[in-house]
């Protein structure tokens, strides 16, 4: 699941309205709806993460958060490490090769040091 899918899945949740509901209200197929929401898809299209923010009512910073969350929601990465150290490449394919069998909790701590919210 991709940070923006996940949040779409909470606003629903919150406000009880149904993947059914909410794909015949925006127009979408539900297949769709899903696997935006699952991860599935790439990242939704800017007219998508305005249209999914007016259904839900949402403005100024909720509005701001939405977009953030889709710009760093592509499920499929690519990471150019041409010009930097073999350190750098290296860290990237290792993270590559084992991002699935990192737990959670060490991935939120990679995160954070990652965005230097840890000293």
């Amino acid at each position: 699941m991709t940070p923006f899918g996940a949040k779409v899945r909470a606003l629903r949740a919150a406000r009880k309205i149904t993947l059914k509901q909410m794909a015949a209200d925006l127009e979408l197929s539900e297949a769709y709806l899903s696997t935006l929401e699952h991860g599935h898809r790439g990242r939704p299209s800017e007219a998508l993460v305005v249209q999914i923010c007016e259904y839900f009512h949402l403005i100024w910073d909720d509005y701001e958060e939405m977009h953030r969350l889709a710009a760093i929601s592509h499920p499929k990465v690519t990471v150019d490490t041409s010009g930097l150290s073999p350190v750098h490449t290296e860290l990237a394919n290792t993270l590559s090769e084992k991002i699935r069998d990192l737990p959670e909790q060490d991935a939120i701590a990679l995160l954070a040091r990652l965005r230097g919210d840890l000293y």
